[in-house]
């Protein structure tokens, strides 16, 4: 494609997996953060050079860690009246990808909500416990009733 025919085009769409892989390393980063409690800036910036950046969807993966921190206490308010037991109680690996989905839902309209439900599902079947898939799938379906409403209707 010419540089012509790429401005007509427009801006390139981000691809789903380079989205897939800024999410799981914004799970980690955010994994990492609850452990170290180093700062965020930190964090990003030792995730952005020990990574292979080359197939990440940087922006987002910055979006998503960079929300999630800023936001971490309101998410938790949004999260903790569809909860079984106390939010410390939650996994960490769980809690991180709960945010994460709770923080695109919120935010990020641009994502489809089954979308980000089923990224938490895969995402917490590749890390989570045996059942942990089953907890964020459960999770993002009720906020997703809650904060995309309109959207979650029209299905």
């Amino acid at each position: 494609m010419s540089e012509q025919q790429e401005k007509k085009a427009g801006p390139a769409q981000p691809r789903p997996a380079d989205r897939r892989r800024a999410r799981a390393l914004a799970m980690q980063a955010l994994y990492h953060r609850h452990y170290s409690r180093s700062r965020i800036a930190d964090i990003e910036a030792e995730f952005m050079v020990d990574n292979d950046m080359t197939k990440v969807d940087t922006a987002y993966f910055r979006d998503l860690l960079q929300g999630v921190h800023r936001e971490q206490d309101e998410l938790d308010r949004l999260i903790e009246p569809y909860l079984d037991r106390a939010l410390r109680e939650v996994d960490p690996i769980e809690l991180a990808i709960v945010r994460i989905g709770t923080y695109e839902l919120k935010h990020r309209m641009d994502v489809p909500y089954k979308v980000v439900i089923n990224e938490g599902i895969e995402m917490a079947k590749k890390y989570g416990g045996t059942e942990g898939h089953r907890f964020v799938n459960s999770l993002l379906d009720k906020l997703s009733g809650r904060l995309r409403l309109a959207e979650t209707r029209a299905r």
